[in-house]
Order: structure tokens, then sequence, then C-alpha cells
């Protein structure tokens, strides 16, 4: 699963990480953007794999197949 948390005083927002790295870079964030407010906001919770392929693979297997179906032609 992937995090990206949102500043509450901002509209800023972290990338696609591991729940503790989202959260330490919003915590780096409120210390360099806003000082002395404590960290805020909101978070969203990607459930798919962020380092996974997609469809790709599946892409691969009909590109496959669309070269045998035309090389059956011949």
């Amino acid at each position: 699963m992937a995090y990206r948390h949102w500043c509450g005083e901002c509209s800023h927002k972290t990338a696609w990480l591991s729940e503790s790295e989202s959260e330490q870079q919003l915590i780096e964030h409120y210390a360099k953007q806003h000082p002395g407010v404590l960290p805020g906001g909101s978070f969203e919770v990607n459930k798919k794999d962020p380092n996974g392929l997609g469809c790709l693979p599946m892409l691969g297997i009909l590109f496959v197949l669309l070269l045998l179906a035309a090389q059956c032609q011949r």
C-alpha cells in the first residue's frame, strides 16, 4: 500500500510513499513552511501496489498472441 499526506495549512501533498516516509515528509514540510504549527491535515491510501507493473504484462501477452495469429495467416 502507498500513502499520501496532505498539509492542513496549504495545498502541499507528499508523493505516494510508505506510511512512515509520507508522515516524515509532512513533518519536514511543517517544520520548514509552518514553524510552530502542529502537523495536521489528511491522508489518502492507495491499496494498489505502487511498484506493480499494472496492465503491462497483459499487453505483452496480447502482443504475443497477435504475432502468433499473424504467423498463422501466412
